[in-house]
């Protein structure tokens, strides 16, 4: 009975031995291998004996969880590493990622009230690059939709707005140049375009606009009347879509062709509305400020 004893303690000692001796084993599956950017990415630790992990996602950010989701905004191939330890013992373990580039030039505008992605249009190649240059600089980083207009529109890019106390007359700054007027038939000022600002006709008879200076249209809803109107004034042809849009969804159709729209909303319109219904001063400025963030550019 004495030597069972001793030998079902001996296993056990020795079982407990090896578990402690194991080497981590480092493993994981990830939702997708190819992507298109941006894209979110869910990574699914299968990690054996691990007491703690460590996942670098191959584009300069890491991770301590478990099972992280991470998101891809530049296109490239990313190799993802795993390092699962124990103790002083580690395993590691990597797996390529395919990202692709988007169709379309998009960028993400973190707002204080959200978040809203725009398809740069490639149509308009100078204001698309440009906006694009600036972006990437930060330069829009800090500054605030300073013009609000429920039902019209919401402007932003004045450089002087960055920590602008109640008050200050803003608007008027910019990078020192401009940038020449590119308009295009099927871009026009449906909810949701992002158009340039620029000075007025009579100091401005090229229609050229402000180097950073932008607005993301509000609009209201046009009656087929309206548009046709437009029309004859402007000799334009709106096409049944556009129509439809302007008619339902809704636009400031008077401003077409007289500012240059070089992009569209794609998400996030719901932000659009809560910057639009604010409240404002009587230079249409929100009382409490809305904040760009940060504009970060997806390829």
């Amino acid at each position: 009975m004495v030597k069972t004893l001793n030998k079902i303690l001996f296993f056990v000692i020795l079982s407990l031995i090896v578990q402690s001796c194991a080497k981590p084993i480092a493993d994981f599956t990830m939702s997708a291998n190819e992507v298109k950017a941006p894209s979110n990415v869910q990574f699914t630790n299968d990690s054996k004996k691990a007491e703690s992990y460590f996942w670098d996602f191959g584009d300069g950010n890491t991770s301590d969880q478990e099972s992280p989701g991470h998101k891809y905004y530049l296109s490239g191939k990313y190799t993802v590493k795993l390092t699962a330890k124990k103790g002083k013992k580690m395993s590691e373990i990597e797996k390529e990622i395919i990202v692709e580039a988007p169709h379309d030039c998009t960028v993400e505008m973190e707002t204080t009230a959200g978040t809203i992605t725009i398809r740069l249009s490639d149509a308009t190649p100078a204001h698309r690059d440009n906006f694009i240059k600036l972006a990437e600089s930060g330069y829009f980083d800090g500054t605030l939709f300073h013009r609000v207009i429920d039902g019209f529109m919401i402007q932003g890019g004045d450089p002087d707005s960055k920590g602008a106390p109640a008050g200050k007359r803003l608007g008027m700054g910019g990078p020192g140049y401009t940038v020449p007027a590119e308009f295009v038939d099927t871009l026009v000022h449906v909810k949701g375009a992002l158009a340039a600002a620029r000075q007025g006709d009579q100091v401005n008879p090229e229609k050229r606009s402000s180097g950073s200076q932008f607005y993301i249209v509000d609009g209201k809803p046009a009656s087929s009347q309206e548009l046709d109107i437009m029309e004859a004034r402007k000799g334009i042809k709106y096409t049944k879509e556009i129509r439809d849009i302007y008619n339902t969804i809704g636009g400031t159709p008077f401003l077409d062709m007289e500012y240059t729209v070089f992009g569209q909303v794609v998400k996030g319109l719901d932000v659009i509305d809560n910057i639009a219904s604010v409240r404002t001063d009587g230079a249409d400025r929100p009382t409490e400020d809305v904040i760009i963030k940060h504009v970060k550019v997806i390829k």
